[in-house]
């Protein structure tokens, strides 16, 4: 797979992500305990031998640059190819932050060109799936598709593109703004796209020149009967992160042994940023059911159906049920806490009772005292 390199877009659907994403793109938001969103993006590409990587970012990436550390721990701060990290503008000599992935495309149009490769896969790093893209450049090849782009089988919302597939895999039409019903579900796009560089350059270049904006509407639907765009459906586990909700849900999902086999030893090794800390202690006190622990917490109330993050205290008479517990969080001795995100360095006060819903859970924001 030398012959393909890749852009990441790092701040996709962050104004939805609320509180989360005040401090942090939304490739950087921790999951799963111990993982960023841009781990298995990046650990899909580095797993399928795409070693030129060039990420975008539109706000609050200093964590995002802190944890990728130039991509060392995907083996990716090489001399050649590797990581590299663009910021936010839409031209050198401008200082206007890009309105768009066309705008931001444009402003790399340079480095992609200069790229040894002959194709490119677009990606956000809102995305949490494990996946061989040497099936999707099989499958490009194959229907010789001028784009081919992955999909999933899931609800549709207002904020996901919806292609229409034909028998063949062939898109014929995208829909945007649609809602499905209540538990039906729908072929939606995970915005990965394959293509040629050439193709992808000419493309952007046109419709910079016309002053549009979104890659979607104005170029896939716009180009839709004239280009070859194939759907290639992804199996398995898939977490498109675009909403608090989508957050929730796709984190509790992991709870179950079977959604973890299919994220984490479906295809490769997920990787992340090392941190060295001793293991969890559990006290005597400690009850512990259905949950992930990362590593260096301190447990000695209840914990249940949750997450906890590094380095996380849960004291005696705590309640933890429901609830993702990001890193150095702290419960205090009688509070009872259920259906709720808290951020890095949150603690919570003695007897306290915070109580969401699964379907709108409590977010408390970075370094918050409650």
């Amino acid at each position: 797979m030398s012959n393909i390199m890749s852009v990441l877009f790092a701040s996709e659907n962050e104004s939805k992500l609320n509180e989360l994403t005040i401090h942090r793109t939304a490739a950087s938001l921790p999951f799963c305990g111990r993982y960023r969103l841009l781990d298995f993006v990046l650990s899909n590409l580095v797993n399928s031998g795409i070693t030129t990587i060039g990420i975008i970012a539109r706000s609050n990436y200093n964590s995002l640059m802190d944890h990728i550390r130039m991509g060392r721990d995907w083996d990716l701060n090489r001399k050649n190819s590797g990581i590299a990290v663009f910021p936010p503008f839409v031209t050198n000599n401008a200082r206007d932050i890009y309105k768009s992935k066309i705008d931001a495309l444009y402003s790399m149009s340079d480095y992609i060109s200069r790229a040894k490769e002959e194709y490119i896969i677009i990606t956000n790093g809102n995305i949490a799936y494990n996946f061989d893209y040497e099936l999707l450049f099989d499958e490009h090849i194959a229907k010789k598709a001028d784009i081919t782009m992955l999909t999933y089988r899931s609800a549709a919302t207002a904020r996901r593109v919806l292609p229409v597939v034909g028998k063949n895999g062939r898109v014929t039409e995208f829909l945007f703004g649609v809602t499905a019903p209540s538990g039906e579900i729908a072929d939606v796009a995970m915005n990965v796209y394959l293509m040629k560089k050439s193709l992808l350059l000419s493309l952007i270049e046109g419709a910079y020149s016309r002053g549009q904006l979104d890659f979607e509407k104005d170029i896939l639907l716009s180009k839709v009967a004239e280009l070859k765009i194939f759907a290639y459906d992804v199996k398995g586990y898939v977490a498109l992160i675009d909403d608090i909700k989508s957050y929730y849900y796709a984190s509790m999902k992991l709870l179950e042994k079977k959604a973890r086999d299919e994220l984490f030893d479906s295809y490769g090794n997920i990787y992340t940023k090392v941190k060295d800390s001793v293991p969890t202690a559990y006290g005597d006190k400690a009850t512990v059911k259905n949950s992930l622990i990362a590593d260096g917490c301190r447990i000695n109330g209840y914990v249940e159906n949750s997450i906890l993050f590094r380095g996380v205290n849960i004291d005696e008479g705590a309640r933890v049920v429901n609830s993702i517990i990001m890193e150095n969080g702290q419960i205090m001795s009688g509070s009872h806490m259920s259906y709720v995100i808290t951020d890095k360095n949150v603690v919570i006060r003695e007897k306290r009772n915070i109580s969401g819903f699964e379907t709108y859970p409590i977010v408390i924001v970075k370094d918050k005292i409650v």
